[in-house]
């Protein structure tokens, strides 16, 4: 039977993937000259201004003032800029990975500050949409707090961007929305100190055994390594670690799907596929340490004889700002 902690990782999976507007329109023509008049914009700051979507041009007539995501996965970077969100989508409350009002832990208490108001992620009600009174709204294109169906109606209510935040990196979603709600400034602050952060830890730190598995353990479940392209792969290998590499008789029938940020691995592969000399356990504590340590089918691995085993918090599945900081911080704990 799968665990609670493991259930909780399966909604993690379910809410979504790190983030970027693509842009589309309906010729190479339209498409430069749509960014042209966006960049022209975001430099002096005038507006209205256009941002490229994949629903097409989307025109903003003024520096927004009450912002409604409707994607839990897409606020915290909202937040992070001082957008000024008024409502935001949420998750099942009081997890893991959730407070008490279904916000992520690691920008619960700002959102709370702020006054930002719950939504039901999976069931968005446009009646509430509209109560809220929002001169934009985001939308993400994809994962389980997804409202595309949505956005005829959403995008009647007032200017709405869609964001598929499956394909970059939480620092290109940042930067995008800080251009689609006037807050670039604070889109390159957040980047710069989160950029510092990451130099200044990598200087520090001393550097575990390499190379290093980085992972979402589930014991009997299976398990999700982070490859190169997922934003877990790229931030460790930007702070110096070596990502091993997967054996290919570990890779079962159902190792490789669509997604390339992640492999699936199988219990009876454990062994083989997780073999790393430094293990780093994303959406994990303290608690998944001892129960990876535990486990019988990986008494063999070198990180588990050596004792380099290290949890890098339970918000890291998806990250903003905020996770992505306590990601490195949490590194630099155990690593100093």
């Amino acid at each position: 039977m799968p665990t609670s902690r493991t259930l909780t990782r399966a909604a993690a999976v379910l809410i979504a993937s790190t983030v970027a507007l693509v842009g589309c329109s309906s010729s190479a023509d339209d498409t430069a000259e749509n960014s042209d008049t966006t960049a022209a914009a975001s430099s002096d700051g005038s507006w209205p201004r256009t941002v490229d979507t994949e629903q097409g041009p989307v025109e903003i007539p003024a520096q927004p003032e009450r912002i409604l995501s409707t994607a839990v996965t897409l606020t915290g970077s909202l937040l992070a800029i001082d957008a000024p969100v008024v409502a935001s989508g949420a998750t099942s409350p009081n997890t893991d990975v959730a407070d008490g009002q279904g916000f992520f832990t690691q920008w619960g208490d700002i959102a709370a500050e702020r006054a930002v108001e719950p939504l039901p992620a999976t069931d968005i009600d446009v009646e509430q949409v509209i109560g809220q009174n929002p001169d934009l709204i985001v939308v993400s294109k994809t994962g389980a707090d997804s409202a595309i169906d949505l956005y005829d109606q959403l995008s009647a209510v007032a200017p709405t961007i869609v964001v598929d935040y499956g394909n970059n990196s939480w620092q290109d979603v940042t930067e995008l929305l800080g251009e689609a709600t006037g807050h670039e400034a604070q889109a390159q602050e957040k980047i710069a100190t989160f950029e510092d952060l990451v130099a200044s830890t990598k200087a520090e730190m001393t550097l575990p055994p390499q190379p290093t598995t980085a992972l979402v353990y589930n014991g009997a479940e299976g398990s999700n390594v982070w490859t190169e392209e997922s934003a877990q792969g790229s931030l460790l290998a930007e702070l110096g670690f070596t990502l091993a590499e997967i054996p290919s008789a570990a890779l079962g029938d159902t190792s490789m799907g669509a997604r390339k940020d992640i492999v699936q691995i199988s219990p009876e592969n454990y062994s083989l596929a997780l073999a790393g000399q430094t293990v780093v356990l994303v959406t994990a504590d303290d608690t998944d340490v001892a129960e990876y340590r535990a486990d019988p089918l990986l008494a063999q691995t070198p990180a588990v004889q050596q004792q380099h085993v290290y949890a890098v918090g339970l918000d890291t599945f998806r990250l903003d700002y905020y996770s992505a900081t306590n990601f490195v911080e949490r590194l630099q704990e155990q690593l100093a």
